[in-house]
């Protein structure tokens, strides 16, 4: 039974007054995120309930309770639509902290004027919320009010005023077994100054220790001074970086489309090309991406688009970064980014021009504040169509004598003409596709770094997820100034005098839950396997052994189908070759294959290589397979588990393995887990340039020929042209 609470006036004005505003809104899609309606009817409804009495009451997370899966894809592919869908729940999923206590509640928006709480649970295991931007800000505002910070700022000849500190997460090393009840973080410390690059100038060896629940100091070190990092050629900004500008100067080029956008937003459904799908907004994920279904040309009937399905939910899931020197200052620097600091909450507001091109559309989110008031995050997401230059297909056939096959366009047909007579290269235009792929994107800062996390959808039926990493490097100070000066392992590459880049790992773990035609999916490993040829024995074994050919060896694939989850954890830099692909069992071509989708690694591909009894390792203990695949479970999303900070390993995505659940003819997710070994070089400061890795998702027989053949070549009929304009003149070829 629900469990309604009687809402004080204040309360009770408030939520009806946004339920007003909110009432001529056009029914949400059961997967759109939370509006700001729906956020400030959970607050109300949270903020009412007589089962958190205590206060004060702060929200760590917010987010949308989806529906149950079946239930969501009979919404979107039962064949009814508009007013003939039926309406489904909609609640929200709160994680508050009072009175010490970490409070789960699940509250009932549906109608957000009286929004009621469903259920209510309190979190007796290891580990704590997501931080609220808010409390680490206010934990960083506490240094300077700390007397022995003060001095230890004066010993360094520091203007007070120059300082900047953040919070850092302390991890988990052990303990007497008992979780941890005193939710306490790290505060360090930089200069700023002259520089907007402050992570470039820290106060080496002053630590603090801050109780988040009481907001107050009840730990100060300054265990050892180094040199503060001078300010000069540290800062990024172009005003500061130059000018004068020495380097090469590309030419500024604008994407055009005559015609308009190619794409269509509906709310938070996208449609484009052959694809359609839904954008979604968490505070913890960020993007997520939905119900991605393709439409199969070849397999339209009665006139009827076949939209088919491919992906019920993508996200990533967390994001692990830990650091690679052991010191007191340095050594519990191990990130858990989405758990420990939220995606979403990092994720700021896009610019035009330079994030996403001209061509670009925006979409906006809202999230929940520590207060549990909604915050409008703005252009969190833009949506655009890349026009790479790149090839989808192409051939050019020669083999005929004296004669090339081109297409003739005012007759729309195939010709052969002789060689010499084809002197004009557009004629050859139509044995050629030009890539064109739609992307949604967000770009994530976490603290120093920042992440472009791309959703690239391509006509072909390909998704690529595409990780790419900038910002600025984490740096310790040193008294180094010169590489011929270190003497041992300084952990790290000396970026700049008295500068330190630490060695890191950049580990992004995507929850990827394929449905390839259908809910019951296989994996499969097509393993590459070398046969050696001994014409003698295999004579009597194969016909074709035995016909006279030098040749003495070749490939052949061998089949897997992983049955449990012990099977489906796949280490890529170990063992043979394999395709890995996820097949629905049962849906075939017309040739007899199994329909299905194929995992290409795009590079980025490493495995932790930290001992497992580590305690960052067991926190993250996943890192070590690269693919994993287990059972749909609607409670299994985040990778490092539901609590990051300060958790011990006990949940998440490698324990839920250990269970080594069936998967064969299941419905099944996959986890990738993007890896990079990061050893800094010189390059890479004081900004680094952009380092991309990912992953294809691939159609393997999933249609029955390459689908780009029943789509319309780019200019088709029409002149292609390029404009180059300067000073006023244009040119056109």
């Amino acid at each position: 039974m629900p469990l309604r609470a009687m809402l004080p006036l204040p309360l009770l004005l408030a939520a009806l007054a946004v339920a007003a505003a909110a009432a001529g809104a056009p029914r949400p899609h059961p997967l759109d995120p939370l509006s700001a309606a729906e956020l400030t009817a959970v607050r109300a409804a949270v903020l009412a309930s007589p089962l958190v009495p205590a206060r004060p009451l702060t929200f760590h997370y917010v987010g949308l309770d989806e529906p149950d899966k079946p239930d969501v894809l009979s919404y979107a592919y039962g064949g009814g639509g508009g007013a003939s869908r039926h309406a489904l729940p909609r609640s929200a999923f709160v994680i508050a902290r009072a009175g010490g206590e970490s409070h789960e509640l699940r509250v009932d928006v549906a109608n957000a004027s009286s929004p009621s709480v469903l259920s209510h649970a309190v979190h007796r295991g290891a580990g704590f919320p997501t931080l609220t931007l808010e409390e680490q800000f206010a934990a960083g505002a506490l240094p300077p009010k700390h007397p022995p910070f003060v001095e230890s700022v004066r010993r360094r000849g520091v203007d007070m005023d120059d300082v900047l500190c953040a919070v850092f997460p302390v991890g988990w090393f052990g303990g007497d077994g008992e979780p941890r009840r005193s939710r306490v973080a790290k505060v360090l410390c930089f200069v700023a100054g002259a520089t907007a690059n402050f992570y470039a100038r820290p106060l080496e060896g002053v630590t603090l220790v801050v109780d988040l629940d009481r907001m107050a100091i009840v730990g100060y070190r300054d265990r050892v001074a180094y040199p503060v990092p001078k300010a000069e050629g540290t800062d990024y900004r172009a005003g500061k970086a130059g000018p004068p500008y020495a380097g090469p100067a590309p030419a500024p080029g604008v994407v055009v489309q005559p015609e308009g956008r190619g794409f269509h937003i509906d709310g938070h459904v996208v449609r484009w090309a052959n694809w359609e799908f839904h954008v979604g907004f968490d505070m913890r994920a960020g993007t997520v991406i939905s119900l991605a279904s393709v439409h199969d040309a070849d397999a339209d009937a009665g006139g009827a688009r076949r939209r088919r399905q491919v992906l019920y939910r993508g996200f990533v899931s967390e994001i692990f970064v830990p650091y690679m020197d052991p010191v007191e200052e340095w050594y519990y620097r191990t990130f858990l980014d989405a758990g420990e600091y939220g995606l979403g909450l990092w994720a700021f507001p896009l610019q035009p021009g330079g994030d996403c091109p001209a061509n670009a559309a925006y979409l906006d989110g809202h999230y929940s504040g520590q207060d549990g008031r909604p915050v409008e995050a703005r252009n969190m997401i833009c949506v655009f169509e890349r026009y790479s230059g790149d090839v989808a297909w192409r051939h050019t056939e020669a083999g005929f004598p004296n004669q090339l096959v081109i297409f003739d366009h005012e007759q729309k047909a195939l010709r052969l003409r002789g060689r010499r007579r084809v002197s004009n290269s557009q004629s050859l235009a139509d044995s050629v596709r030009p890539d064109v792929s739609l992307v949604a994107r967000m770009v994530v800062s976490a603290g120093n770094y920042d992440y472009i996390l791309d959703w690239e959808f391509k006509t072909s039926g390909s998704i690529k997820l595409v990780v790419s990493l900038t910002g600025l490097l984490e740096v310790k100070a040193t008294a180094y100034a010169h590489a011929d000066e270190v003497a041992q392992d300084a952990h790290g590459t000396l970026v700049a005098e008295n500068t330190i880049a630490v060695y890191h790992d950049h580990y992004v773990t995507y929850h990827l839950d394929l449905d390839v035609d259908g809910t019951n999916n296989s994996f499969v490993k097509n393993i590459v396997t070398a046969v050696v040829r001994d014409a003698d024995a295999d004579a009597d074994a194969d016909a074709d052994a035995a016909a006279d050919t030098p040749r003495r060896s070749y490939w052949t694939v061998r089949r897997e189908v992983a049955e449990r989850e012990a099977d489906g954890q796949v280490d890529l830099g170990g063992g043979a070759p394999a395709d890995l692909v996820f097949v629905n069992p049962g849906k075939k071509t017309r040739m007899g294959n199994e329909v299905g989708y194929r995992v290409v690694p795009g590079g980025a591909t490493a495995a932790s290589v930290l001992a497992d009894d580590d305690f960052p390792q067991r926190r993250a203990a996943y890192c070590k397979k690269q693919v994993r695949v287990t059972p749909y479970s609607r409670s299994e999303k985040w990778a490092s588990g539901l609590y990051a900070d300060q958790s011990t390993g006990g949940d998440g995505l490698a324990a839920w393995s250990e269970r080594d659940r069936a998967i064969r003819g299941e419905d099944i997710v996959l986890w990738y887990t993007v890896g990079l070994h990061h050893v800094p070089y010189q390059e890479d400061f004081p900004v680094m340039p952009t380092l991309s890795g990912g992953l294809e998702l691939r159609p393997s027989n999933f249609f029955e020929r390459n689908p780009l053949l029943t789509t319309m070549p780019i200019g088709h009929g029409r002149p292609l042209v390029n404009c180059s304009c300067a000073g006023g003149d244009s040119i056109s070829r």
